[in-house]
C-alpha cells in the first residue's frame, strides 16, 4: 500500500508541475531513461534467478494461458461496454479495449483509421488502466492472488508496471510478468486492426 501511495503521490506531483510551471520537456527523454534504468535493474534481478525462473515457467502450464485470458477478459470487458456507450459500436469499443494498457501505440493507430475523438479516449482509457494497475496491485493480489495485478497490467507488465508487480508479488512472479507483457505487447496492433473492422 505504502508503494502505491507513493506512485500516486508522484504521479499527482507531475500534474501539478505540468498544470502550474512552464516546463518544457519535449526535448528531454526523462521517460525513456527511467524506463531504461528499471528494465536494467529488473534484468539484473532476473539474471540472479535463471534456475527459479526456468523452474516456475516449466512447471505451470497455467502461465502461458494468462496473456490469453487478459486479452478475453479485456475484449468481454469492452463488449459489455458497447451496450452503454451509444455513440461508438461494438468495434470501436473493443478497439479500445485491444489496447491492452500500450496507449502510445494504440491511441495512434486508432487515431488514424477512426480520427482523433476515439484515439484520445483510447489513450485515456489505456492510460487509466496503467494507472489502476500501478495503484491497485496490492489490493488485486490480495483479494484476487499474484495473477490478479499481471492481468491487469496487460501489455504494461514488462515495462512499466513490472516493479510493481515484483515489489507486490514477489521476484517469483517477474519472468511470469515479462512473458504475459511481451506477449500482449504483441499483440496490440493486430487486435485494435482487426477490431476496428468490426461494424
Amino acid at each position: 500500500m505504502k508503494s502505491s501511495l507513493l506512485i500516486l503521490i508522484f504521479f499527482v506531483a507531475g500534474l501539478l508541475v505540468g498544470h502550474f510551471e512552464s516546463v518544457d520537456l519535449s526535448n528531454m527523454p526523462l521517460s525513456m531513461i527511467v524506463l531504461c534504468l528499471l528494465m536494467f535493474f529488473v534484468g539484473i534481478s532476473i539474471g540472479k534467478q535463471p534456475d527459479k525462473i526456468r523452474q516456475m515457467l516449466g512447471k505451470n502450464i497455467r502461465f502461458f494461458f494468462l496473456p490469453l485470458t487478459t486479452i478475453s477478459g479485456t475484449l468481454f470487458g469492452a463488449f459489455l461496454s458497447s451496450f452503454l456507450l451509444q455513440k461508438w459500436n461494438l468495434g470501436e469499443c473493443l478497439a479500445t479495449g485491444s489496447g491492452l494498457g500500450y496507449y502510445s501505440l494504440s491511441s495512434v493507430i486508432i487515431s488514424e483509421i477512426k480520427g482523433p475523438e476515439l484515439g484520445a479516449i483510447a489513450l485515456l482509457s489505456n492510460v487509466f488502466r496503467e494507472i489502476i494497475a500501478l495503484l491497485g496491485a496490492p489490493l488485486f493480489k490480495n483479494v484476487f492472488g499474484p495473477l490478479a495485478p499481471i492481468a491487469c497490467g496487460g501489455a504494461t507488465t514488462a515495462d512499466t508496471t513490472l516493479p510493481v508487480i515484483m515489489n507486490v508479488c514477489g521476484t517469483d512472479y517477474t519472468a511470469v510478468s515479462v512473458f504475459h507483457g511481451i506477449l500482449c505487447d504483441f499483440s496490440v496492433p493486430f487486435l485494435v486492426t482487426a477490431m476496428l473492422l468490426i461494424n
